[in-house]
C-alpha cells in the first residue's frame, strides 16, 4: 500500500480548487460498498431495467447484476418475495412514481429526485459517467465536443449534467436521445453518433466488447441507491442500510464477492496512460496550489477568512476523490491525508498526524516506502513508482501506482512531500493474466510458439555454457485433421488437451513442452548428457516412451479414440547453434518421419540438409540460366505410319557449368514449387514461336507443327492466354502450327476455367493434345467438352505392348475412345520396330519415340529433314 501524508487544510485556496475540480472528475474511481439487511417477510415489487453490470434481468427472471444480486441476497435473509417488473428506464421511474412497483435499484441521487422518491443513507455504489467513442476523432476534453453528435439516455442525470457542462463552455452539441444505453452504443458503432454518455460500469464492459474507446472526459460523480416512492417502505430502506453498513468493512463479504465478479471484465489493461498523466498533473496542481497558498498567507493576512472557506472547500474536494492523497514532512511523518487514505489505514485524520508508515505497514513495505520518500524529500526528485504494500493489521497485499513530488517554500527548500496513490491491484492481476495469454497456449496451457522460441534461445546458451547436449522434438498427431473434421472441433480440442497432458507428464523439471499450432507440439530437452552418443540414446528413449504413451486410447466422453504421433528429433549440436537452424532441422526430421509412416520417429541427419542445399542451388542456378539465356530447346519428331515427319515436340534442356547436364525430371518440379515455371514457360513459348517463324520460310519445314508442354500452374496464370497470343502476333506465324500439350491432372481443378481458356485459344486456331493419357483421372464426361485435337498414349502402356495383354487392351480402348470423339491418337515412347508394328496393327497412325529419333537441337533437324524430306 502507499504511504500517505496529510495536506494542511489551511493551505487551500481558489487556485487549488480550480485544479482540483477539474482533475477530480478524471480521477473518480469505483469504490463499491456492500451491505446486509434484515426485515420481516413481505412482497416487494421490483422494477428492473437493462443496465449491466449494475442491473439486469437474469435468465431466471430475477434481478441480476451487482445491485440485483445484492437485493436477492438481502431478500433471502429477510424472506422477502421479489416480484420483478421489467421496464425501460423511463417506464421504471413512472411505475415507481405511480406506486405500481415498490422499489427500484440503480437510482442516482439528485435534489430533484429527492423530491419525488425516498433514498436510504448508505450508497450502494459510487459511480461516475464517461464518454465512449469509436476512436476516429479524438475526444480529450470538453472543447472537443463542439459540433459532435452525443448519444445520451433520455430523462437521465447524465443528460442534464452534460447539458449544463457544455452550456457553461458555450459549446454547440447535437444531442441524440436514446431509450437505452445499448441503443446509444449502437448509434456510435453505425455512425449515427460520435460518442455516447454512459455510467462507467456499463460503459467499460460495452466498450471492451464492441471495440470502442473510453475518453478521458468523466463527469457527474454520483451515489447510487435503491429508491422507493412513498414512506411506506421506509423500513425496507432501513434494512438495506443495515446490511450495507454491516458488509462495508468486511472485504470477504458477499458484497465484495459480487463486486469482484461483475467488475473484473471491465479491466483490460494496466492503469491507462492518461490516468497516470492525470494523477501526475493533479499532483503538480496540488504543489502549485499549496505553494501559492503559503505565499499568499504570508503576504495577505486580511484574507484569512477567505482562506478558511477555501480550506473547507478543498477538504470537500479531496475527500471526494477516489484516490489516496497525503502529505508527509521531512521526517516522513504524516501531516495530512484525505478520507480515502484514513479509511485505508483505519484511523481518523487527527490520529494519523505525526505517525509514520511503520505504524501501518509491515517492515519490508515500510523500508521500501522510506527509500522512495527519501529520494523526494532529500534529493527533490519527482517519483512515479509502482509500490507493493502489505498492511500490518490484516496482511493484505495491495499494489499502488504512486506519484510523489517535493513541496518547496519561497526559498526553494523542500519542506514536505505530496503523494497521490491509485490502487491498481486488480489491474495488476489482469496484466498477469494477459502475460499468461501472451506466452501460453489458451487451449492446452502449454507454452506457445513465442515462449518456445525464447526458451530455445536460453537452452542453446545454457548448453554452450555447461557442455551438456540437448534436443528438440517436433511432434505431429497422425490423422488429426480427419478426426477434427469428422467428429467435430469440440472433441478435437479435448483430444489436444489430453495429448498435452500426456506430453507434460513425461517431462523432467528442466524440459519444456509447447504447442506450435493445430496438432503440432514441441519438446525441448535440456541437460541430457555431455556425451553426444549418450544424449542421442536419452532423446531416443524419451521419444519412444512418448510415442507409446500417445498411442494409448483416449476416452472422450462416450467416444474412445486411438491415434498415433510422428516425431522428428534434432540434437543441439547437429546444426548451427541458433533457433532457426534447430527448427529447420527438426522440421526436416519430422518430414522424414512422416514419409516413413505413422507412429515413427526420425533423427535429423546431414543428408537431409544436403538435399535441401542442392534444391536451393538448383533453383538459384536455374534463375540465373533463365536470365542469361543458357537454356535450349531440343526437338523430337512425330511421324506417320509411313515414317513421314509431321511435327516436332519441344523438350527443354539445361546444362549448367557446376551442376552438369540437368534432368528435366529434377529441375522442372523445383521450377514448379519456386514459381520459376511461369517465366520458364514464357521463354519456351517465345522460343517455339520463333522456330515456327523460321520454319515458315523453309519448304521442308513449313508444314510441321510444334508441340509445347504446358504446366498446370502456367496454364492457370492470368496472363497465359494474352502471352500466347502476343507471341503468335510477334512471330507472325499460323496459330494452327502451335500445339499445346496439357495433362489430365490439369483438368481436375477448375474444369470450367480450363475449358474457357482452351476455347479462347482454340478459336484462334491453336491445337490441344492431351499428354500422358490413361495415367490421370480425367472424367470422360468432361473430356468430350474439351476442344482437343489429339490423345497421346503414355509410354508406360507402350513399353510392354508386345507382351502385356493389359497394356494392349488399354491402348485399344484409347484408340476406340479417340475415334469416337474424333481425335487423332499418337503413341509416345516407341523404342523398337516390334512396338511400332504392334501399334500399327492396333490402329495407331502417329508415333513418337527414340526409334524415330532422339531429342536434338533445332539445327540438327533442319539439316536432317532437308536431306530426307526435301
Amino acid at each position: 500500500m502507499p504511504n500517505y501524508k496529510h495536506c494542511r487544510s489551511n493551505q487551500a485556496n481558489r487556485a487549488f480548487l480550480c485544479f482540483g475540480s477539474y482533475f477530480v472528475a478524471l480521477l473518480l474511481l469505483l469504490a463499491p460498498i456492500s451491505a446486509i439487511a434484515q426485515s420481516d417477510p413481505q412482497l416487494l415489487r421490483v422494477g428492473v431495467y437493462h443496465n449491466p453490470p449494475k442491473l439486469l434481468l437474469s435468465d431466471e427472471g430475477q434481478p441480476g447484476g451487482i445491485l440485483g444480486e445484492l437485493l436477492q441476497h438481502i431478500a433471502e435473509q429477510e424472506n422477502w418475495r421479489l416480484e420483478v417488473t421489467p421496464c425501460t428506464w423511463d417506464q421504471c421511474l413512472e411505475l415507481l412514481d405511480s406506486g405500481q412497483i415498490d422499489i427500484m435499484p440503480d437510482v442516482a441521487y439528485s435534489e430533484s429526485r429527492n423530491q419525488r422518491f425516498n433514498f436510504h443513507k448508505t450508497p450502494a455504489l459510487l459511480s461516475w459517467s464517461q464518454l465512449y467513442h469509436h476512436g476516429r476523432t479524438p475526444l480529450v476534453s470538453l472543447l472537443d465536443l463542439k459540433d459532435k453528435r452525443i448519444a445520451v439516455l433520455s430523462s437521465s442525470i447524465q443528460q442534464e449534467y452534460l447539458h449544463n457542462m457544455v452550456q457553461s463552455f458555450d459549446l454547440s452539441v447535437n444531442w441524440y436521445p436514446v431509450d437505452t444505453m445499448a441503443e446509444g452504443f449502437s448509434a456510435v458503432l453505425d455512425g449515427r453518433a460520435d460518442a455516447v454518455a454512459a455510467d462507467h460500469f456499463y460503459g467499460n464492459v460495452q466498450a471492451y466488447k464492441q471495440g470502442l474507446y473510453a475518453s478521458p472526459i468523466m463527469f457527474q460523480p454520483a451515489k447510487i441507491y435503491y429508491a422507493t416512492a412513498d414512506f411506506r417502505h421506509g423500513g425496507t430502506l432501513q434494512i438495506i442500510d443495515d446490511y450495507l453498513n454491516h458488509w462495508q468493512g468486511d472485504h470477504n463479504s458477499v458484497y465484495h464477492q459480487i463486486i469482484r465478479k461483475w467488475s473484473l471484465p471491465e479491466q483490460t489493461a494496466l492503469l491507462p496512460g492518461w490516468v497516470q498523466w492525470s494523477v501526475f498533473a493533479l499532483a503538480i496542481a496540488l504543489v502549485i496550489a499549496l505553494s501559492l497558498n503559503l505565499l499568499l498567507r504570508r503576504q495577505i493576512d486580511e484574507k484569512t477568512r477567505y482562506l478558511k472557506a477555501s480550506e473547507k472547500r478543498l477538504n470537500t474536494i479531496l475527500n471526494s476523490v477516489e484516490a489516496f492523497i497525503y502529505i508527509k514532512g521531512n521526517d516522513l511523518t504524516y501531516q495530512y491525508a484525505n478520507r480515502k487514505t484514513c479509511e485505508l489505514l483505519g484511523v481518523t485524520a487527527e490520529e494519523l498526524v505525526g505517525k509514520s508508515d511503520r505504524d501501518f505497514f509491515d517492515e519490508q513495505t515500510a523500508q521500501m516506502i522510506e527509500r522512495n520518500d527519501r529520494l523526494v524529500v532529500d534529493e527533490g526528485k519527482r517519483l512515479s513508482e509502482e509500490e507493493i504494500n502489505v498492511l500490518a493489521k490484516t496482511g493484505e497485499k495491495r499494489v499502488f501506482l504512486s506519484v510523489k513530488i517535493p513541496l518547496r517554500d519561497g526559498n526553494n527548500n523542500n519542506y514536505a512531500l505530496c503523494g497521490i496513490s491509485t490502487d491498481i491491484t486488480e489491474h495488476q492481476q489482469i496484466q498477469d493474466e494477459l502475460h499468461h495469454l501472451a506466452f501460453y497456449d489458451s487451449l492446452t496451457g502449454l507454452a506457445n510458439r513465442r515462449q518456445l522460441l525464447e526458451h530455445m534461445k536460453h537452452a542453446l546458451a545454457s548448453g554452450e555454457r555447461t557442455g551438456f547436449e540437448g534436443a528438440v522434438l517436433m511432434i505431429d498427431l497422425d490423422g488429426f485433421k480427419v478426426f477434427n473434421d469428422t467428429v467435430g472441433h469440440e472433441q478435437g480440442d479435448r483430444l489436444l488437451q489430453k495429448v498435452s497432458q500426456r506430453i507434460s507428464s513425461s517431462l523432467r523439471s528442466t524440459d519444456t513442452a509447447g504447442r506450435l499450432g493445430a496438432d503440432d507440439f514441441m519438446v525441448i530437452l535440456e541437460d541430457l548428457s555431455p556425451d553426444y552418443e549418450q544424449a542421442i540414446i536419452d532423446a531416443r528413449d524419451f521419444a519412444m516412451n512418448l510415442l507409446r504413451d500417445l498411442a494409448q486410447p483416449y476416452q472422450l466422453d462416450t467416444l474412445t479414440h486411438v491415434t498415433s504421433a510422428t516425431i522428428g528429433i534434432t540434437m543441439f549440436s547437429d546444426t548451427k547453434t541458433n533457433v532457426e537452424g534447430l527448427l529447420k532441422s527438426a522440421d526436416l526430421a519430422l518430414a522424414d518421419a512422416k514419409a516413413s509412416g505413422r507412429g515413427t520417429m526420425r533423427f535429423f541427419n546431414p543428408r537431409m540438409q544436403q538435399r535441401i542445399s542442392r534444391r536451393i542451388h538448383i533453383e538459384s542456378a536455374l534463375r540465373e540460366a533463365l536470365e542469361s539465356d543458357q537454356l535450349e530447346l531440343h526437338l523430337q519428331p512425330q511421324v506417320t505410319q509411313q515414317g513421314k515427319v509431321i511435327g516436332m515436340e519441344a523438350l527443354l534442356r539445361w546444362h549448367d557449368a557446376d551442376l552438369g547436364q540437368m534432368s528435366p525430371g529434377e529441375f522442372i518440379p523445383i521450377a514448379e514449387s519456386s514459381g520459376l515455371i511461369i517465366p520458364l514457360g514464357e521463354w519456351v513459348l517465345q522460343r517455339a514461336c520463333s522456330l515456327l517463324s523460321e520454319w515458315q520460310q523453309l519448304p521442308h519445314m513449313k508444314d510441321l507443327t510444334l508441340a509445347v508442354n504446358i504446366s498446370p500452374k502456367q496454364f492457370r496464370h492470368p496472363k497465359f492466354v494474352p502471352h500466347i497470343l502476343h507471341c503468335i502476333r510477334q512471330a507472325n506465324i499460323l496459330p494452327e502450327k502451335l500445339e499445346l500439350e496439357v495433362t489430365e491432372s490439369m483438368l481436375i481443378d477448375d474444369m470450367a476455367g480450363t475449358i474457357s481458356r482452351m476455347n479462347q485459344l482454340r478459336e484462334r486456331g491453336i491445337r490441344f493434345a492431351l499428354d500422358d493419357f490413361g495415367t490421370g483421372y480425367a472424367s470422360l464426361s468432361h473430356l468430350k467438352l474439351l476442344p482437343l485435337y489429339q490423345l497421346k498414349i503414355d509410354q508406360s502402356f507402350v513399353k510392354e505392348i508386345t507382351t502385356e495383354k493389359n497394356d494392349e487392351a488399354i491402348v485399344q480402348t484409347i484408340i476406340a475412345l479417340g475415334g469416337s470423339l474424333g481425335l487423332e491418337v499418337l503413341a509416345e515412347g516407341v523404342e523398337t520396330e516390334a512396338q511400332m508394328e504392334k501399334l500399327k496393327a492396333l490402329g495407331v497412325n502417329h508415333f513418337q519415340g527414340y526409334y524415330f529419333g532422339y531429342p536434338q537441337p533445332a539445327d540438327h533437324w533442319l539439316q536432317e529433314l532437308e536431306n530426307t524430306q526435301s
